[in-house]
């Protein structure tokens, strides 16, 4: 619920002996401890009086069921990740494939522009445009 580590911890204690000074601390950490405990009890029993004025069907109710984000977790998402996790994998067997054939596309591709003798150099060779390439000036844009 707090994050607080050693050294806050320590802080929080010597800045807490300064301003109550060491004769008042014991008497609030008292009275810390007793509305701690009070806030607990009260928070049993309303989950108690919430159970019981609920009736039965309920008995096994979970408060933290209650909270929206907890509710559509449990209720929503839950089913969902299933489905979510077969189209991840249906994704992932499918772009596994296409990792493969994209790089033998490249390798043809690599290969062609060495020249070899069957490559579309060799088809292009004698072939000539349809019309003349235009000169591209890049200071005119």
């Amino acid at each position: 619920m707090f994050d607080i580590g050693a050294p806050e911890f320590l802080l929080l204690l010597v800045a807490a002996v300064i301003l109550f000074g060491p004769e008042k601390l014991p008497e609030f950490a008292r009275k810390a401890a007793r509305l701690l405990r009070y806030i607990r009890t009260m928070a049993g029993s309303a989950q108690e009086q919430l159970s019981k004025e609920l009736g039965p069907g309920f008995e096994d109710i979970d408060l933290r069921d209650l909270n929206p984000k907890t509710f559509l977790q449990k209720h929503l998402l839950d089913e969902v990740d299933p489905i979510v996790a077969d189209v991840k994998k249906d994704f992932t067997d499918a772009t596994a494939g296409g990792v493969g054939a994209s790089k033998a596309v490249t390798d043809a591709l690599n290969s062609a522009k060495g020249g070899s003798a069957g490559g579309p150099r060799h088809v292009l060779a004698g072939a000539t445009p349809a019309r003349p390439l235009t000169p591209f000036d890049p200071d005119a844009t």
